[in-house]
């Protein structure tokens, strides 16, 4: 299962428009992240994150009517870091294991600073299948910069097949790590060895 979910409209109870109403939220959601890592879905409880986060249970509730709209903030803040560490890795000009080196190694990073957090979202939090929407705007994002990459190393425009080959590597980084943070492994050298190396033989092949 995926930790990715489609980007739609957000379940708070209202958005936060000034900047320190802002910096609440942030600070709330950093909160229900490490709760979720640390203590898992059991001790993931509004108390425990407004307790955690130095805020009222009022201050917590005007913006999140209940935990389960805060489990789904949690998974977009999920989706925009990969996003953006994606956005700042590119193809163009690397050797396909330089690429792949960095694009491990940064996604790894984006997914240690919880450890326990991927585990919890995939096997205990619930979630609805809405949020798996294959035309989202993030899944198109998400897909269609791998199917780039593979054009980028085969010389051509990105076409179907590319697509297809992207969805193979995004699959296969986000099994991977995602297995990985299950385990408690995220920090395994060897296991990051081999999936770069896995990237860089799929998209150095030209056939």
């Amino acid at each position: 299962m995926s930790t990715r979910i489609a980007k739609q409209r957000s379940a708070m109870r209202k958005e936060p428009q000034q900047a320190r109403s802002r910096a609440t939220v942030e600070t709330i959601v950093q909160a229900g992240a490490r709760v979720l890592s640390d203590e898992g879905w059991s001790g993931f409880t509004t108390n425990r994150i407004a307790e955690l986060a130095g805020v009222s249970i009022g201050s917590l509730y005007q913006y999140f009517p209940d935990k389960l709209s805060l489990v789904d903030a949690i998974r977009h803040r999920h989706l925009d870091d990969s996003i953006t560490v994606m956005r700042k890795v590119r193809a163009d000009g690397l050797p396909p294991a330089e690429f792949a080196a960095q694009l491990v190694q940064a996604m790894v990073a984006a997914h240690s600073v919880y450890p326990g957090l991927h585990r919890v979202l995939l096997d205990e939090a619930p979630s609805s299948e809405e949020y798996r929407d294959p035309n989202s705007e993030f899944e198109i994002e998400y897909l269609s910069y791998y199917a780039e990459a593979v054009a980028t190393y085969r010389k051509r425009s990105p076409n179907a097949a590319y697509h297809v080959a992207g969805r193979m590597i995004s699959d296969a980084i986000d099994g991977v790590i995602h297995n990985a943070a299950r385990r408690g492994a995220i920090d395994d050298l060897a296991m990051q060895r081999e999936l770069v190396r896995l990237i860089a033989l799929y998209l150095g092949e030209t056939g």
